[in-house]
């Protein structure tokens, strides 16, 4: 799931691969600004066939938080 993740948050931020570690904050670490994180949790909605609760994705500050979810999600 880290891959297909992480061609998804390069779509959004100018990050190189090596920066997607599990660790990465989204905000601090990554650049997202929450417009930019909410539209690619659409993206993943899309990609995944899942629906995305969005209040309880966006308290995932890691990126290993937003697999965690994604991941009960499916």
């Amino acid at each position: 799931m880290l891959e297909q993740l992480k061609v998804l948050i390069k779509q959004y931020v100018e990050v190189e691969n090596e920066e997607i570690v599990p660790e990465a904050r989204f905000s601090e670490d990554l650049g997202f600004n929450s417009y930019d994180f909410m539209c690619m949790l659409g993206d993943i909605e899309d990609e995944m066939d899942i629906e995305i609760n969005e209040e309880e994705a966006s308290a995932s500050k890691t990126v290993a938080e937003l697999i965690e979810y994604l991941e009960e999600q499916t």
